[in-house]
């Protein structure tokens, strides 16, 4: 998985598999009896990014704004992979945001239970605004990308607090 992160984030959806096999250590083969195409290899690797999500979450001090630094921190690292799963709308990514909904709706019970967030926001809304945000990020210049994360998580925020 980092093989590829890495060869994909260097080198864009258009590097051959080959490269990600080379630097992953392994045989062609191999990678492709494990990964038979490039959305298989995407869709492993945000396994392991909502993985890490879900660990996350699993925390009780973990809030929504980890959440979203989280994801941007995961999309920065990973722009080319963000293109390939939203261009492709393959059935095989589904289980993904079947599994995010579940991150954001038990940190939005959290954050709307201590008062950091209104109950006007409904996980959906946190679903848009992650997808806004990964998406926005994916297209970014790599040098404007922190920055433009930033930007979006204070939006987020002020359009999620409770209104009185």
């Amino acid at each position: 998985m980092k093989a590829a992160r890495e060869v994909f984030a260097e080198s864009g959806l258009g590097a051959p598999l080959s490269s990600v096999a080379r630097r992953a250590g392994v045989g062609q083969g191999s990678l492709y009896r494990h990964f038979p195409d490039r959305i298989a290899l995407a869709v492993a690797v945000f396994d392991e990014n909502i993985t890490a999500l879900e660990e996350l979450a699993a925390r009780s001090d973990t809030t929504l704004a980890d959440l979203f630094d989280s994801v941007a921190e995961q999309v920065i690292a990973s722009t080319a992979l963000i293109d390939l799963i939203v261009s492709e709308r393959d059935e095989r990514a589904e289980h993904l945001d079947t599994r995010m909904q579940s991150v954001a709706a038990e940190l939005l019970g959290r954050d709307q239970a201590s008062g950091r967030f209104g109950h006007h926001v409904e996980t959906a809304d946190v679903m848009l605004a992650i997808s806004m945000m990964a998406l926005m990020l994916s297209k970014a210049p790599e040098a404007e990308r922190a920055a433009a994360a930033a930007r979006a998580r204070a939006i987020f925020r002020a359009a999620f607090t409770p209104t009185n």
